[in-house]
């Protein structure tokens, strides 16, 4: 089954300025090979439930390891039969409209 997982991990306990922790977990995603779009919120990655679950998990380890508070936010589109859709979802509604999509 195909899964898009959007989420975003973030340290409570380091001040405002986390994008050095955020950096690990975009290290991690990019090293698991699976695709992936990162956005101003979050990051989706593409790829099979344990493939996205165990990135996940990764960053979690990653970032627990010397912070003690972290907020993290998942959403899942699980879909049997697709895949790459993390670029197809955003042709298809460009289709629809007919022009391109600012990204």
């Amino acid at each position: 089954m195909s899964v898009l997982l959007e989420f975003s991990m973030t340290p409570l306990d380091k001040g405002e300025s986390v994008s050095s922790y955020v950096a690990r977990s975009l290290e991690i995603i990019d090293q698991s090979g699976l695709p992936y779009k990162l956005n101003p919120m979050g990051t989706v990655i593409e790829g099979e439930w344990d493939e996205v679950m165990a990135v996940v998990t990764a960053c979690y380890q990653k970032m627990s390891s010397d912070c003690g508070r972290i907020t993290t936010q998942i959403k899942i589109d699980a879909r049997q039969g697709k895949s790459e859709r993390l670029r197809a979802k955003t042709e298809k509604l460009e289709k629809v409209l007919g022009k391109a999509l600012k990204q």
